[in-house]
């Protein structure tokens, strides 16, 4: 630990970030941390502080950077209304097991507790615990403790489960003066599964005649996404992906079975409910990636169930598993590469099967005039494979799970980015965070008209800050698709609440600065996607869609005729 001189407290929490490796944070600007700000400003070329147009925004865009990089993404807010607005990036973090920091601007010491302008208990707003929305929330009221509280904030966010961390900066405590130096750089420990754990893996894999693995959750990097693929091969098991992880493992290798999520291949669905053993490495196995929890029933599975996980208050947390290893994913997966298969494995055809499975449902049924599935597909062809990919939540995003095949983040990195929590509003913010961190990635976001407008002013940080590879696609048909398809069958007829009225997709783009088309037939959107590719500007492309065209798999019409069979006759 090097000596400082003495510096505003603002100053120095912004020399701790670019000593934990930040050189990007979002957010939006406020009173509140007007002695960080100008800390941006004396470490400028260093550190950048990227204004977003609204906090919710901001918030989404450091979760794709916890997403992207494996470090906690950083975001700025100011008090009361800031921190609201930010609390959907917080709580898609938590969900998604992302790291991140939230730091809030705070009232000053003084005026504590007497409601203050725009004052909030942030300990009460986002306290900790595994309901929350946050991993720890600290506030600064010593400036020379600020370097260590930032070096706590990195640590909780990177250690077990990764998660996002409040940090609560009083407005006084930033303008005071302090010579404390700031912390080394937050490395994660990582925790290793027990020897006589991995010695039951493989008995119970041995003893196994249909496993079955599912990966996904957080805390995976390169290393660990390349050593789970060995694993596989050496054992020769079929691997799905946990909801929106799919990029967790090669989706054009041929043990790949499917994404295991919203929307499932119903072949891939029975395949896991009749598996003797399933190894579920990484993930929650929360309500999206279990089908409601049906996949595997709860408390004790039918099938024998092995669940890996980085946190130990989530094993056991749902299911009552017949092994349960806690471990961070980077060891887990270097552990379980080690276990030596026997020369014969009596599931091969079992593997097999399931990745035909999954081809098959690359087959889609046609439609016209504008099929979805022929545009994922085109995009795919003619993207760059490190291309990122981008959603948000809404029927729509089931083409994209569906038909694009995401490669393991072993070769390039993080290629998708999606809230496992839901979250309308994250494809636009999480495609400029990626655009502005990584300029010579092509950006691709695919977003419904609802969700697109819930965060569509971001498309000016694009612009302001000059992104270039940044393609939207805007699927508009008038209505928020999800909620429509749930009130279809459950009140079929009785539609309220979920028709939308929108503005040009296309001539708000071109407002922003960006260029744009508005397109209603397949055979138009291949020429417009490549000349958006080949002009390096930020490009969105329009699609209107037929309502009608509910999912991949089925429209409002078969829907709601399915549902008025099915009820019962007044």
């Amino acid at each position: 630990m090097t000596t400082s001189s003495a510096r505003l407290a603002g100053h120095a929490l912004v020399e701790a970030l670019v000593a934990q490796g930040v050189s990007t944070v979002f957010g939006v600007p406020g009173e509140s941390f007007l002695a960080a700000l100008d800390g941006f400003h004396e470490h400028r070329d260093k550190i950048r502080f990227v204004a977003c147009r609204q906090e919710g925004g901001a918030a989404f865009m450091a979760e794709a950077q916890g997403k992207l990089t494996g470090r906690p993404g950083v975001c700025f807010v100011t008090r009361g209304p800031g921190a609201t607005n930010a609390s959907i990036g917080l709580h898609t973090a938590f969900q998604d097991s992302t790291p991140m920091v939230l730091f809030i601007g705070q009232v000053a010491s003084d005026q504590r507790d007497r409601e203050a302008f725009q004052e909030v208990d942030y300990r009460q707003m986002f306290g900790p615990g595994t309901l929350g929305f946050a991993k720890w929330v600290g506030e600064v009221h010593d400036a020379d403790r600020l370097p260590e509280y930032v070096s706590r904030a990195f640590h909780t966010a990177l250690q077990g489960r990764p998660g996002p961390v409040v940090l609560v900066l009083p407005e006084d405590m930033l303008t005071k003066a302090t010579a404390s130096p700031v912390l080394p750089r937050a490395e994660p420990a990582h925790a290793w599964p027990a020897p006589g754990g991995l010695r039951e893996v493989r008995s119970m894999l041995l003893a196994s005649k249909r496993p079955f693995v599912i990966v996904g959750g957080g805390g995976w990097d390169a290393a660990a996404c390349a050593a789970m693929q060995r694993f596989a091969e050496n054992w020769k098991l079929p691997v799905g992906c946990a909801f929106r992880f799919q990029d967790v493992f090669d989706n054009r290798h041929p043990q790949y079975a499917g994404d295991v999520g919203i929307a499932i291949n119903p072949k891939l669905a029975e395949r896991i409910r009749s598996a003797d053993l399933v190894l579920a490495i990484g993930p929650r196995l929360g309500e999206m990636t279990t089908s409601g929890y049906t996949l595997l029933q709860p408390p004790r599975p039918v099938q024998k169930l092995i669940h890996i996980h980085a946190g130990p208050e989530e094993l056991g947390r749902v299911y009552a598993a017949d092994l349960l290893l806690q471990s961070s994913m980077a060891s887990a997966a270097k552990a379980l590469e080690g276990l030596t298969a026997p020369p014969q494995l009596p599931w091969a055809e079992w593997t097999e099967q399931a990745h035909a499975d999954y081809d098959a449902n690359h087959v889609a049924q046609e439609v016209q005039p504008l099929d979805m599935a022929v545009v994922v597909k085109t995009i795919q062809r003619l993207a760059p494979e490190n291309t990122v990919y981008t959603n948000g939540a809404g029927n729509y995003a089931g083409w994209l799970h569906r038909y694009c095949r995401y490669h393991g983040l072993q070769h390039h990195g993080r290629t998708q980015l999606a809230p496992t929590s839901g979250a309308m509003g994250y494809g636009v913010p999480a495609a400029v965070a990626a655009s502005l961190l990584y300029p010579d990635r092509t950006v691709v976001n695919i977003a419904g008209d609802g969700d697109f407008l819930m965060t569509g002013q971001e498309l000016a940080t694009a612009t302001g800050y000059g992104a270039k590879r940044l393609i939207s696609v805007v699927v508009d048909n008038g209505t928020y698709g999800t909620i429509r398809m749930h009130q279809e069958r459950e009140y079929p007829g009785r539609v309220s609440g979920s028709d939308l009225f929108n503005p040009d997709f296309a001539a708000l783009a071109r407002a922003y600065g960006w260029q744009a088309w508005s397109l209603s037939r397949t055979d138009e959107f291949e020429p417009a996607f490549a000349e958006a590719l080949a002009s390096q500007r930020p490009s969105l492309l329009h699609l209107k869609l037929d309502a009608d065209v509910s999912t991949s798999r089925s429209t409002l019409t078969a829907i709601r005729d399915a549902a008025l069979k099915s009820s019962p006759k007044a």
